[in-house]
């Protein structure tokens, strides 16, 4: 006969549930995680991901990067995973950033934490979940961040007769200003080959209010989002456990919004080669939820341009990218004036990237 043990419960962590959370409570997460080469072949086999910078070191030492960064959406998962435990664990769904501004850039052998700070709570109407807000900062082994941002999730209640504290919904700032972009030290653009980058098209060659479709689709496999969700320490319930995902809302396992995010840009590739780094994410919704056996499909709206006083040789494009679930772009599917989604979007982003003017680049 098998007795339970009492006390397992005192040496385990069930996750904070959301009368767990107070305004101003400041969590610092486990686990410091070392970023190493193999995680970047495995983010691009999981992804494919083929941007020049992160993918050479021929290439990124010819920016004048000692060697080349690690993806910049890899670095937001690592940071984001070590956030899940302590806020999301018990997560029905996660509902958006804002204020989202990359750092300095990472590299192999960097080793990364986060710490969060709760901004924001409100109970919902069913009382039986509720939205809490946080602001997430990720720092390198030196103390420089990385990653700053913002996010908000919808977390369940241990127990629906708790009391609810005070409604506190935070204003969240509807950009990042390009004053606050970080421009990597020491980057050099004289030498940047369009050629090695994959398209001959920068800055200057981009219209606001032009609409690429990245014409190219990615299958959602099971095992890749879950190896994914792995390699990000990402342990939210909803991902991996399909004996309690059979009893939920869905009947299955939800596709990690932030691989929907990775797989966006990985495809924006096409049409937007020489985009190599993200300065920020002003703003993003994941629509509905993906799912194994879903194509993914984007495409993106150049909604802004700006210099950057920083780097005269950089401009920054704010792109709108919409990914889609087993529909193909070629007529950018997008909200309707009412703003209600077609269910065939499942994101939709709003970020800055970087990329070359033609004049910094030395002509032959």
């Amino acid at each position: 006969m098998c007795y339970p043990n009492r006390g397992a419960r005192l040496k385990t962590n069930p996750g904070n549930f959301f009368e767990d959370f107070r305004l101003g409570q400041v969590i610092r997460h486990a686990v410091p995680r070392t970023a190493t080469a193999g995680d970047v072949a495995l983010y691009i086999g999981l992804t494919g991901a083929r941007f020049a910078l992160p993918s050479s070191e021929t290439f990124a030492r010819g920016l004048g990067f000692a060697h080349a960064p690690v993806d910049d959406m890899l670095v937001f998962h690592i940071v984001f995973g070590r956030t899940v435990a302590d806020v999301s664990l018990n997560a029905v769904a996660n509902l958006g950033y804002a204020d989202c501004r990359f750092g300095v850039p990472v590299f192999p052998g960097d080793t990364l934490s986060a710490r969060s700070t709760v901004i924001g709570l409100k109970e919902n109407s069913n009382r039986e979940t509720g939205v809490v807000y946080v602001r997430s900062t990720g720092e390198n082994q030196r103390g420089e961040t990385v990653l700053d941002f913002i996010r908000w999730v919808m977390v369940r209640k241990r127990d629906k007769s708790a009391p609810a504290p005070e409604p506190k919904v935070p204003e969240l700032p509807a950009e990042v200003a390009a004053s606050n972009f970080t421009i990597p030290a020491g980057l050099d653009l004289a030498c940047y080959d369009t050629a090695l980058a994959g398209s001959a098209h920068l800055f200057e060659d981009y219209v606001v209010g032009e609409r690429i479709d990245h014409v190219d689709g990615m299958t959602l496999e099971e095992s890749d989002h879950m190896t994914a969700t792995r390699l990000y320490q990402n342990n939210a319930r909803v991902h991996f456990n399909q004996h309690a995902e059979a009893k939920g809302r869905f009947g299955r396992r939800l596709i990690y919004g932030g691989h929907i995010i990775s797989l966006a840009r990985a495809l924006s590739c096409n049409g937007l080669a020489n985009a190599f780094r993200i300065a920020a994410i002003h703003g993003g919704r994941h629509v509905s939820p993906s799912f194994a056996g879903d194509t993914i499909y984007a495409w993106s709206e150049v909604i802004g341009k700006a210099s950057l006083d920083a780097h005269p040789g950089l401009g920054a494009l704010r792109l709108r990218t919409i990914a889609t679930k087993d529909q193909p772009c070629t007529d950018f599917p997008a909200a309707a004036p009412d703003g209600k989604y077609p269910d065939s979007i499942v994101l939709d982003l709003d970020y800055s990237v970087l990329m070359p003017k033609r004049a910094a680049i030395a002509q032959d």
